[in-house]
């Protein structure tokens, strides 16, 4: 759950660091700020890290390392690795910030593209599988009645009704299931942008 969270907010999370800063708001106030505004784990994480820097003492470069172990996304980790940099090193802050959400954008719209590439199969098999299988099984559920008693018994033997019944409702069960398990698939393949 936190890994999906990071990667869903992250991208907000530097447009904003971009704007604060951009209009002359430090990186402790940007933090700060950010802690505040509602970007699910990150505003946690940031509120928690100013905490320990206000109460604890502690250096804000310090508790960016001790943050970037505990992270589980790659967006996450470089734009806390942009911040202890300019803390550092004092580097251009907000050119870096820039420059990541750019290509984190890019990233975003590839994952998009290619999970819309993937789902183009999807109703076509759905539909495929919950249309055809049912109308199929009730055919063969209706193959007694449909030959004709008696004399359809001497050609070929016919099983009889409950064990139709038997194979219909596992054939449907079955439909019911692979349908079931595309839907998964697809859910799984979410890029949860």
């Amino acid at each position: 759950m936190r890994k999906l969270d990071e990667k869903r907010e992250v991208l907000y999370v530097i447009r904003a660091m971009d704007v604060l800063m951009s209009s002359g708001i430090g990186l402790e106030a940007t933090v700060h700020s950010i802690s505040q505004g509602g970007y699910g784990v990150i505003s946690e994480d940031f509120a928690k890290m100013m905490e320990n820097v206000r109460k604890g003492g502690r250096p804000l470069e310090k508790e960016l390392k001790t943050l970037m172990k505990k992270v589980e996304t790659e967006g996450y980790r470089r734009l806390l690795n942009i911040m202890h940099m300019n803390i550092t090193q004092n580097t251009d802050i907000i050119e870096t910030l820039k420059k990541q959400g750019t290509r984190m954008e890019e990233e975003r719209t590839e994952d998009v593209k290619k999970y819309i590439e993937d789902l183009s199969g999807v109703p076509e098999s759905l539909l495929s599988i919950g249309m055809i299988g049912p109308i199929i099984l009730s055919v063969f559920g209706l193959f007694p009645q449909l030959m004709g008693g008696e004399g359809m018994g001497d050609i070929m033997p016919i099983p009889e009704q409950s064990t139709i019944n038997v194979v219909l409702n596992i054939g449907l069960f079955m439909t019911l299931l692979v349908m079931v398990m595309i839907g998964l698939k697809t859910h799984t393949k979410d890029p949860g942008l």
